[in-house]
């Protein structure tokens, strides 16, 4: 039968960002779940981000007014469709991981996660949408339209600067759970 080594001790220990209490006893699957929930959401901005940093922006300097509608808008649209629900599951999957970590030290990453969700939701609408609009409008004008697309690029970076924060967070929730976890004794 298996034993388990996790610390019994009342109040917090010196080593752990959690109370002293059984792991059974705080880490009940639906929270597990929630929280793997969430890291997916992050690693879809993460890879979504990665993707067009890496593989669209290289793009841009060989777009035209003739050109730039398919590989940008299109896609643009179809992304902000699906991350516009996305976006609803993490706030709420975050808030749900805050309560559930609440009485830890952990509560702290879904709060930053949280955080970095609402900073690129509102930088999103505010600043990324006009030029978003700006592009569907169909720029006929070439100056312009490298113009719209350095601002929209320098937009998206800093947004994918905040979904590699709240995949970093998450990647850190679960490598600090994982190095915390009790030792089994066969």
């Amino acid at each position: 039968m298996a034993e388990t080594t996790a610390p019994r001790a009342s109040g917090y220990t010196a080593d752990a960002l959690s109370p002293a209490e059984p792991a059974i006893e705080r880490q009940r699957p639906i929270f597990i779940l929630n929280a793997a929930l969430l890291f997916a959401c992050a690693s879809m901005y993460f890879g979504t981000g990665g993707s067009l940093v890496l593989f669209s922006f290289p793009l841009a300097p060989q777009l035209t007014p003739a050109n730039y509608f398919l590989p940008f808008v299109a896609p643009v649209e179809a992304a902000t469709r699906f991350f516009t629900y996305m976006t609803i599951v993490m706030v709420a999957s975050a808030i749900v991981m805050a309560w559930s970590e609440w009485r830890t030290g952990y509560r702290w990453i879904p709060l930053a996660v949280l955080g970095a969700v609402i900073a690129a939701t509102a930088l999103t609408i505010y600043g990324i949408f006009p030029y978003n609009k700006e592009m569907e409008a169909h720029i006929g004008d070439a100056a312009r339209l490298h113009v719209v697309l350095d601002r929209w690029m320098l937009l998206n970076k800093i947004r994918v600067s905040l979904w590699i924060l709240q995949w970093v967070l998450m990647s850190a929730y679960f490598v600090q759970k994982a190095m915390r976890a009790p030792k089994v004794r066969a």
